[in-house]
């Protein structure tokens, strides 16, 4: 029987990506008024240093993968002494950005009703700076009190010694079917994959469930028990 329900939150409760091309654009003006020299750094410039960093520091925490995809910027148009700063502005405005998903307030206060919720990211999406404060019993951060990253099993160790039921009482929610389905999964726990884009499900993975919208959630997971 699942008594708990546990969230990813970007792309899953968050639309982030909006909220992740305001803060760069922000910082694309900031760099403009700082240095002509800016004039040629291109929007598209700064999400390639992102995709560039991301690469190598893929276990890092994201707060840090931001600031060298920040400073890789920065260098492009000789203002890396100015990265705190710029740091400082991109995450001001991407968290003030950053909200749920239309479907999804409505659609946790119906689970609420029957279930307990958690949150649990590998991102540094705060609950309370994203429009998703007193939603949750629980939440959980990557490289926080030392917790490793999705896919690593003591990730989702952590979240069932956080739900206090045993593994298989607890679903997850997630868009990655790599991180959210297959690693909850191998850890004991049941996942629902959240397939807002409808694309093709890869053969050989078989999550509990597939939703297009949180809105499905709550006939869902009455069906799994």
């Amino acid at each position: 029987m699942l008594t708990t329900v546990v969230f990813d939150a970007d792309e899953t409760l968050l639309d982030l990506r909006p909220a992740v091309t305001g803060g760069l654009v922000a910082v694309l003006e900031e760099m403009r008024r700082l240095t002509p020299a800016a004039a040629g750094v291109s929007l598209a410039d700064l999400e390639s240093d992102w995709g560039e960093v991301f690469g190598a520091l893929s276990a890092a925490p994201v707060m840090e993968i931001r600031r060298a995809a920040l400073a890789r910027s920065l260098a492009r148009a000789g203002l890396d002494a100015h990265l705190d700063d710029i740091a400082a502005l991109f995450f001001a405005r991407r968290f003030a950005l950053t909200r749920p998903f239309p479907d999804v307030l409505p659609a946790l206060a119906a689970l609420r009703e029957r279930w307990t919720l958690g949150f649990a990211t590998n991102g540094n999406s705060r609950a309370e700076r994203c429009g998703l404060a007193g939603e949750f019993a629980f939440e959980l951060y990557a490289h926080e009190n030392g917790l490793p990253k999705k896919p690593a099993p003591a990730f989702y160790a952590a979240v069932v010694e956080a739900a206090g039921v045993p593994a298989a009482q607890v679903v997850y929610v997630g868009d990655s079917l790599d991180h959210d389905v297959v690693a909850a999964q191998r850890a004991g726990l049941r996942a629902v994959w959240l397939n807002r884009l409808g694309v093709p499900r890869p053969r050989g993975v078989v999550p509990d469930a597939e939703v297009s919208s949180v809105a499905q959630l709550p006939a869902v997971l009455a069906g799994l028990g």
